[in-house]
């Protein structure tokens, strides 16, 4: 039996909402043992986020919580006390990585920041998300994806020329910026412990990450000077070849940006003498007829050309639809999961990354109820049920809440 590509990876989770919780995702669906710590008060707050599955009753419910916390594993530490940071430490001596996604320094305030973890493993990785950096001038501020997003230029280029700036349905910095750099950091500290035996900090500024998706337009910027405006870019809407158009009931994409594809539309449409238009800028005539074109056939009907015409054209899905897509269904991105307590397996999005013979397993376990894994974990790190008891009156750590406490908690 083919063995999962990262078992044997031990990671602890200090993240809670978006991008922490979609890096060590990614690790748990292709093996990693995962250990979400949470603390002994509400948890992550996304186990008390709308809407709740059906059937569901405990602090798993939430389905925002369920798409990024299956494969893994719930322990409850309060670090405010000593108990529950020596806890963190001997659970870190048999972990290759810790994430955390705190403002900068709050672990080392505790007392368990990279230096502690480093003293009792040497080989740890310390994976730490912020806005904005461990250093540098907006370390200690607050943020989120549009702040992030706002301050290194991506949100300013976004949009047409005049108008505001166009928020995306994606958080681009969280997940593009955030949560797949630190997997990529991890991987490559990992690696090179191979060779060293030694960990050592990855540092990931979701700001950071998020201006790295501009490297081709910042180099151009960078090189003459001159940088471009919202409604300047060429991908960003200033080529009529390369724009969403408005057909008779919706919208499709348009890409035909090398000249084969505008070419073969122009030829598709009967109209030939568009060819030499291909790059004007919206407003002109071309572009008024072009819109014309569009309107005048269903979306549909659009599809049927791009099938016989290879030209880069698309229909612009509302989400519903593309959840039940062809597309969706044949890659497998949408799947069943088990989650006890659900009538029925919970359907949630698959693993995005592909591996020819040993695939991510998105069902390896369900989502973990707050503290479920308290008191298995600490059996297993080689503390005796007195120990565990002890721990547990003193309230370095807890198990999973007698009643629904922590969601009234959370609420108020």
């Amino acid at each position: 039996m083919t063995r999962p590509p990262l078992e044997g990876l031990r990671v602890l989770d200090l993240s809670r909402l978006l991008p922490g919780p979609f890096c060590s995702l990614l690790l748990a669906d292709f093996g990693a043992d995962v250990v979400k710590v949470e603390d002994t008060g509400v948890g992550d707050y996304a186990r008390w986020m709308a809407p709740k599955v059906e059937g569901v009753e405990d602090s798993a419910a939430s389905a925002f919580f369920l798409a990024l916390n299956r494969n893994k594993e719930s322990i409850r530490l309060d670090l405010k006390t000593a108990e529950g940071r020596e806890v963190l430490l001997r659970l870190a001596r048999d972990a290759d990585v810790l994430l955390e996604s705190f403002r900068p320094g709050v672990l080392d305030r505790l007392g368990v920041g990279y230096e502690a973890l480093r003293a009792v493993n040497p080989g740890i990785v310390y994976c730490a998300i912020s806005g904005y950096g461990r250093d540098g001038p907006y370390r200690d501020r607050s943020g989120h994806d549009l702040n992030y997003l706002g301050v290194v230029g991506l949100l300013g280029l976004t949009g047409d020329r005049g108008g505001p700036p166009v928020q995306a349905a994606g958080q681009i910095a969280d997940i593009g910026g955030g949560a797949l750099m630190a997997a990529f950091g991890i991987m490559a500290a990992l690696r090179e412990r191979d060779r060293s035996g030694q960990g050592q900090v990855v540092d990931v500024s979701m700001a950071d990450g998020a201006l790295s998706w501009l490297g081709m337009i910042a180099a151009g910027a960078l090189a003459t000077g001159r940088a471009p405006r919202r409604g300047d870019l060429e991908l960003g809407g200033r080529l009529v070849c390369y724009r969403p158009y408005a057909c008779s009931d919706g919208w499709v994409t348009l890409g035909a940006l090398e000249p084969k594809f505008w070419q073969a539309w122009c030829r598709g449409v009967g109209r030939e003498d568009l060819i030499a238009h291909q790059f004007d800028e919206p407003g002109g005539t071309a572009h008024g007829e072009i819109e014309a074109i569009f309107a005048g056939r269903t979306r549909a009907e659009w599809q049927a050309f791009a099938s016989e015409h290879d030209c880069c054209l698309e229909p612009v899905l509302e989400l519903d639809e593309a959840l039940r897509s062809d597309l969706v269904r044949e890659r497998e991105m949408v799947v069943d999961v088990d989650q006890p307590g659900a009538g029925a397996p919970v359907r949630l999005l698959g693993v995005p990354v592909k591996l020819s013979r040993t695939p991510g397993d998105p069902n390896r376990r369900p989502g973990p109820s707050l503290g479920e894994h308290t008191h298995a974990l600490l059996a297993a790190a080689g503390y005796s049920d007195e120990e565990v008891a002890a721990l547990v009156e003193r309230g370095a750590v807890a198990g999973p809440p007698a009643s629904d406490d922590a969601s009234r908690a959370f609420l108020s």
